[in-house]
C-alpha cells in the first residue's frame, strides 16, 4: 500500500464473514496530510450493532469453555500478523492520524503487537481460582463486550481493550473511531485469517451517535470499554446505565509535570515538551502542563523554546519531520481557537501561535506553541486542547506545585523531575493521578493505565487491564 492509494472498505465483519451494512450510508476517511480523501466505510446502523451482537452472544459460551492455552494462542498468532504487516499498518495510521512514520512503527504498531502478545502470558500466569475459608472463588470472562475505541492511538487503543478480553474468553463488538477506522479492517482481515472462530470478534463502523449509543444500550452488551472524550464518556455512562452493565472508562488528561528546584533543566525541559508534543499533542496523558520554580522561570523559558522549534513540522513521511498533522480540520481549528483563548487571557506566548507553520498551507498542522506565566484560571490550563500547545506555570513553594498540580478535573497522568529520586518519588505520590512517571521514567505497557476523578474508572494494561474483563463468582462448598 503507498501513501497516495485511496481504500474502499464497503463491508462489516460479522460472525465470521464480511457482510454489507443495513444501511446505504458511506464515509470518507481523509488523509490528515494532504486533506484529500484516502478510503470509505461503511456507515453502520443500530440493525448491525443487533447483528453482531447476536452473533457475540451465540459464539460466547463456546469462546468462554475453550481453553486458555487456545485462546492465547490465537492472540500470540495475531500479534505475529501484526507485526508481519507493520510497514502496511503504519503507513495506514501515518496517513489516518498523522504521526510522523518512523513513530508510527514503534508506537502505533509496535505497542498494539506488543500488547497482544503480552496477553497471551498475562492469561497463563493468571490465578483464575482461589479458596477463601469454604469458597471456591473463580473468575469468569464477562460476556460481550462492546469496545469504543478513539482515533489518536487506534489500533494501540484497539489492542488495549480486544486483546485481553479475547484472553479473558469474552467475545467481542468493536467499534473504531471513524476518524481513523481504516486500520481496525486490517486487524479484522487477521481475526479471520487466524482463524478467530466466527462471531468472537464483531467490527462496525459508524458514528458514535448511532453505533457506540446502540452499543452502549444493548441489553445483549454485558460491558462497554470507553476511550474517548470526558464529555463522550459520560454519554456512554448515561447510555448504558439504563442496562446496569460494566462500564470502563478512559478519558481525557490535562497533566502536569513538575519540575522541582534540584532537578537537572537541561534534561527534564526538553523531556517535558517531547511528553507534550508526542502524537502532535494528541495523546490524553500528555505533560501539557509544565510547573516550575518561578526563580527558574527565565532559564525554563529559553529550554523550553528551543525544544519546541526543534520540532519540524511537516508531512509524516519525511524523514527531518518531528510534528505531524493534527487528524481533521475540526481538530485544528480547535486547537488553534484554544491558542487564541491563551493569548487573549494574558499567557506570554513564547512560540507557535494561529497562523500555519511556514511553508505548510495545506495539511491540518499546527505550529508547536509554548506559553509561559499561565494561571491556573485560565481556559489553556484547564481544558484538554489537544494539540502541541505546553503551558509553563511557575510556583513559588513545593506545596503551591502541589496544589496546582491537583487543581484540575482530570487525574490520568504526571511526571515529576528532582535530582533527588526519593523526593521525587515523595511528590508523586501526593498528585492525584494515575500515572506518574519519575524523571522521564519509560512509559510501561504492563503497568496499570487509567485514571482519577474525569479522566475515568477501571485500568487498562497488564494485569489490572485482564481483570477489568472478568467477573468473580464465590462458591460455598
Amino acid at each position: 500500500m503507498t501513501a497516495t492509494e485511496i481504500i474502499t472498505r464497503d463491508a462489516l465483519f460479522i460472525d465470521g464473514a464480511w457482510v454489507p451494512s443495513s444501511g446505504k450510508g458511506t464515509m470518507t476517511v481523509v488523509d490528515s496530510t494532504t486533506e484529500e480523501p484516502m478510503g470509505t466505510i461503511p456507515e453502520g446502523t443500530g440493525e448491525d450493532v443487533d447483528r453482531a451482537v447476536a452473533a457475540a452472544r451465540r459464539a460466547f459460551p463456546a469462546w468462554a469453555a475453550t481453553p486458555v492455552a487456545e485462546r492465547t494462542a490465537l492472540m500470540t498468532r495475531v500479534s505475529e500478523a501484526l507485526s508481519a504487516r507493520t510497514d502496511e499498518l503504519a503507513t495506514l495510521i501515518s496517513r489516518e492520524v498523522g504521526m510522523p512514520y518512523v513513530l508510527s512503527q514503534l508506537v502505533q504498531v509496535g505497542l498494539p503487537t506488543f500488547t497482544f502478545g503480552s496477553v497471551a502470558q498475562l492469561a497463563a500466569d493468571f490465578a483464575w481460582e482461589q479458596t477463601i475459608g469454604n469458597s471456591l472463588v473463580v473468575r469468569e470472562p464477562v460476556g460481550v463486550v462492546g469496545c469504543i475505541t478513539p482515533w489518536n492511538y487506534p489500533l494501540h487503543q484497539i489492542a488495549a481493550k480486544v486483546g485481553p478480553a479475547l484472553a479473558a474468553g469474552c467475545t467481542v463488538v468493536l467499534k473504531p473511531s471513524e476518524v481513523a477506522p481504516l486500520n481496525a479492517f486490517v486487524l479484522a482481515e487477521i481475526m479471520d485469517e487466524v482463524g478467530v472462530p466466527a462471531g468472537v470478534f464483531n467490527l462496525v463502523t459508524g458514528v458514535g451517535p448511532v453505533v457506540g449509543e446502540a452499543l452502549a444500550a444493548h441489553p445483549g452488551v454485558d460491558m462497554v470499554s470507553f476511550t474517548g472524550s470526558t464529555r463522550a464518556g459520560r454519554r456512554v455512562t448515561e447510555v448504558a446505565a439504563a442496562t446496569v452493565k460494566r462500564v470502563a472508562l478512559e478519558l481525557g488528561g490535562k497533566s502536569a509535570n513538575v519540575i522541582l528546584d534540584d532537578a537537572d533543566l537541561a534534561t527534564a525541559v526538553p523531556d517535558g515538551v517531547g511528553k507534550c508534543y508526542l502524537n502532535s499533542g494528541q495523546t490524553c496523558s500528555a505533560l501539557t502542563r509544565m510547573l516550575v520554580p518561578r526563580a527558574k522561570l527565565a532559564e525554563v523559558e529559553e529550554l523550553a523554546v528551543a525544544a519546541a522549534e526543534s520540532f519540524t513540522p511537516g508531512n509524516p513521511f519525511d524523514a527531518s519531520t518531528r510534528l505531524g498533522p493534527l487528524v481533521s480540520a475540526a481538530q485544528r481549528d480547535r486547537v488553534r481557537n484554544y491558542i487564541d483563548k491563551g493569548i487573549g487571557e494574558g499567557a506570554a506566548l513564547l512560540t507557535g501561535g494561529i497562523e500555519a507553520p511556514e511553508g505548510l498551507s495545506g495539511g491540518f498542522f499546527v505550529r508547536p506553541t509554548v506559553f509561559s506565566n499561565v494561571t491556573k484560571d485560565m481556559t489553556i490550563a484547564r481544558e484538554e486542547i489537544f494539540g502541541p500547545v505546553l503551558c509553563i506555570m511557575p510556583y513559588d513553594s513545593e506545596e503551591e506545585a502541589v496544589e496546582i498540580a491537583n487543581d484540575t478535573d482530570y487525574g490520568l497522568a504526571g511526571g515529576v523531575w528532582s535530582a533527588d529520586r526519593d523526593r521525587a518519588v515523595a511528590m508523586a505520590r501526593r498528585l492525584r493521578t494515575g500515572q506518574v512517571e519519575v524523571n522521564g521514567g519509560a512509559f510501561n505497557p504492563l503497568a496499570p493505565f487509567g485514571g482519577y476523578k474525569q479522566s475515568g474508572n477501571g485500568r487498562e494494561y497488564g494485569p489490572f487491564g485482564f481483570e477489568e474483563f472478568l467477573e468473580v463468582k464465590s462458591l460455598q462448598l
